[in-house]
């Protein structure tokens, strides 16, 4: 007996197929034309070099990226955080840990002044971060680690958290660590492992230590002045070296993550108007703090919209 065709389903088959082949080609496109343009702006900013760093070392120094102002305001805001939630005076110059001992947090800094939108929308370590993330990336968060003098070195360990290793050469998640006090290993500088994003795992308990005898052989201490940042790969490890002299030391965390990722401080819905308003005319600002995020909605369903531009690729 002859087999009988249906073309209704063959023709329903092939349309399917065809829209499947449609979005992987212009999904190839898009990533494309996104990594030609992130690499001209890369160019035009003059990082080509600090690129090479980040893929060879893991982590990369650009010297006076926030001016004098944006540090002083920052500063100044941070301090009257940590006055609010703690009820201490804070000395910067000459604390001796009667008041602040080690590392403690100040979060969801975006919020507390206006200095913090134009340190996010800083050119050149944007720039870097839009290498390691792709154009959709999201900001994750925005801290400081406010640290007086003694208390425990902070451990060396990788960005990734939860991710289970091995990790991707691909980086996930990326940090900008502003330093905003001046940085050297007394003063409990930021330490870094060049070339340990290429292990693809977290650092074991034996490798993570940076006091005593233990200290990780490898790890480098940034020496800073207030305005230069670090940019590292997500799977590099760093921590901090404990301070051994007088005052604060203050930095800025700006912690990105690809948009798949669930960000550690809540932003999309909860942006003020305002705000996004402010920087009407810079799309990449609103998209930053999650206003293309197709995910999480609630019963009304989807926003379609937001879903024909989400990421097709690593540099998207």
């Amino acid at each position: 007996m002859a087999e009988v065709e249906h073309p209704d389903w063959n023709d329903r088959a092939s349309t399917h197929q065809n829209a499947v082949r449609a979005q992987y080609i212009d999904g190839e496109l898009r990533d494309r034309e996104a990594h030609a343009q992130t690499l001209a702006e890369l160019r035009e900013l003059g990082l080509m070099k600090h690129v090479a760093e980040l893929d060879a070392v893991g982590y990369t120094t650009i010297h006076g990226a926030l001016d004098a102002d944006q540090v002083a305001r920052a500063r100044a805001a941070i301090a009257r955080v940590m006055q609010r939630k703690s009820g201490l005076a804070v000395d910067l110059e000459s604390e001796t840990a009667d008041a602040w001992s080690g590392i403690s947090l100040a979060h969801y800094l975006l919020f507390e002044d206006e200095v913090f939108e134009s340190i996010l929308m800083t050119a050149k370590p944007l720039a870097l971060v839009t290498y390691l993330l792709g154009r959709s990336c999201v900001l994750s968060s925005m801290t400081c680690h406010f640290k007086g003098p003694g208390g425990e070195a902070g451990r060396l360990h990788s960005d990734n958290g939860g991710i289970p290793s091995p990790f991707s050469m691909v980086s996930q998640v990326a940090n900008v660590n502003y330093a905003l006090t001046p940085y050297s290993r007394e003063a409990g500088a930021l330490a870094m492992v060049p070339g340990s994003h290429r292990l693809c795992r977290q650092p074991s308990a034996s490798e993570s230590h940076l006091a005593g005898g233990r200290t990780h052989p490898d790890a480098v201490a940034m020496d800073l002045a207030p305005g230069d940042c670090v940019v590292w790969h997500g799977n590099t490890w760093h921590g901090s070296f404990r301070r051994e002299v007088p005052g604060i030391r203050m930095n800025l965390a700006t912690y990105f993550a690809r948009q798949f990722v669930v960000t550690q401080e809540e932003f999309g819905r909860a942006v003020p108007r305002e705000m996004l308003d402010r920087h009407a005319n810079e799309p990449r600002f609103a998209r930053l703090l999650g206003q293309s995020q197709p995910y999480n909605y609630h019963a009304e369903g989807p926003d379609w919209e937001k879903f024909a531009v989400r990421p097709r690729g690593q540099f998207d």
